[in-house]
């Protein structure tokens, strides 16, 4: 009766151990399945990127048998950079995993370029993790491939559509800028100087690229808001009345409700609407203190000044850049953006900055539309 007791738990272990070992094996049946007939690519490769598993998927993604993959070398499989950019990903996390706790979790995706059989380059999106032992030591990477070709050409075709719509932008702010210099030639080429100075202003103080974008947009038809002012009150030379003068502080708002309407990628309404506000209020047409200015209309309105005083106009003669720099200097923080002025004595002192000789807006566009001048 003893014996046959003692026989029982060995048969019920034994028993639970193969209904383990089916379980697993069931376990593994079921993910070889999902594996091959995944449409991305599930691959697994040692940690010195030697693969280990590849799924058949692999042969439609480059062209390759799995078997001529297992047996192929990673750095012929990746592009030269992609390959590199992998080393480094892999060498970068198994750092973390010795300098951190271990996030079992942890995984990073990564855009590549792979190799395909005919020499032809497929861009794919990779998103990894670590296999690891009984320990949570990594031991192999787990890395899910999926071919993002289709994604990459809309982003290229998107670009290539927001390039083209920029250009006409830039042609319609060109058009709006022949009219302002039409209307007032004394100031013919200001606004191109302006634009001139306040993105190399822009540039000093490490302004992107697409703020800069907006800025020299902005800087083109900053004064559009004169065509609404009388064209004798422009170029009178005997000074202007108060009355004469409140409607040219005026064209800040002029402008502004002439670009407001237009869907600009760039806040170039609100730029040509603050150009003339200062740091302490005293500016118009709304008296905005400092912060409440946007920053590419800070800079625009060093710039303006700097070129205004530099240049000649019909009430007075040029005052010149040395006396152009003393009034931003004295004048930093109070009614200028220190920064903006910083950058701006830079140019001038440090880096020689020259404005560069004035070629009508006009004559440029007429060159891309022949006839666009005619009446």
């Amino acid at each position: 009766m003893k014996d046959k007791a003692k026989q029982q738990p060995v048969e019920e272990i034994e028993m639970l151990r193969r209904r383990a070992e089916g379980a697993v094996s069931d376990s593994e049946k079921r993910y070889h399945l999902l594996a091959e007939r995944a449409e991305d690519v599930i691959w697994t490769v040692d940690l010195n990127m030697r693969p280990t598993y590849i799924s058949p998927s692999i042969t439609r993604l480059l062209g390759y048998s799995v078997q001529e993959v297992m047996t192929k070398p990673m750095e012929e499989i990746f592009a030269p950079v992609s390959f590199k950019v992998a080393m480094e990903a892999l060498k970068e996390q198994l750092g973390v995993e010795n300098r951190e706790q271990k996030d079992l979790a942890r995984s990073r995706t990564l855009e590549l370029e792979l190799i395909r059989k005919d020499g032809s380059i497929v861009p794919v999106e990779v998103n990894y993790t670590f296999l690891r032992d009984a320990e949570a030591r990594p031991v192999e990477v787990l890395a899910i491939a999926r071919d993002i070709s289709e994604r990459k050409r809309a982003q290229e075709e998107a670009k290539h559509s927001t390039e083209r719509l920029i250009g006409a932008m830039e042609h319609a702010i060109q058009a709006m800028a022949i009219i302002v210099e039409m209307r007032d030639p004394y100031t013919a080429g200001h606004q191109q100087r302006v634009t001139q100075l306040a993105c190399a202003m822009a540039r000093q103080m490490g302004l992107s690229e697409e703020q800069i974008s907006g800025l020299r947009l902005a800087g083109l038809i900053h004064d559009i808001g004169k065509v609404r002012v009388p064209a004798e009150i422009l170029t009178n030379p005997n000074g202007l009345s108060e009355p004469e003068f409140m409607m040219i502080k005026a064209h800040p708002l002029l402008g502004y409700e002439i670009l407001k309407g237009i869907d600009f990628p760039w806040p170039v309404a609100q730029i040509v609407l603050q150009h003339h506000e200062r740091m302490d209020g005293s500016g118009y047409p709304s008296g905005l203190p400092g912060e409440d200015i946007i920053m590419e209309a800070r800079i625009l309105a060093v710039a303006d000044v700097v070129e205004a005083m530099a240049s000649h106009r019909p009430y007075r003669a040029a005052l010149g850049i040395s006396k152009a720099l003393e009034e931003i200097s004295q004048n930093k923080g109070v009614l200028y953006d220190s920064k903006a002025v910083d950058a701006c004595l830079m140019l001038f002192r440090s880096k020689k900055f020259k404005f560069e000789q004035h070629t009508q807006i006009g004559t440029s566009l007429d060159h891309i539309y022949p006839g666009a001048l005619q009446p």
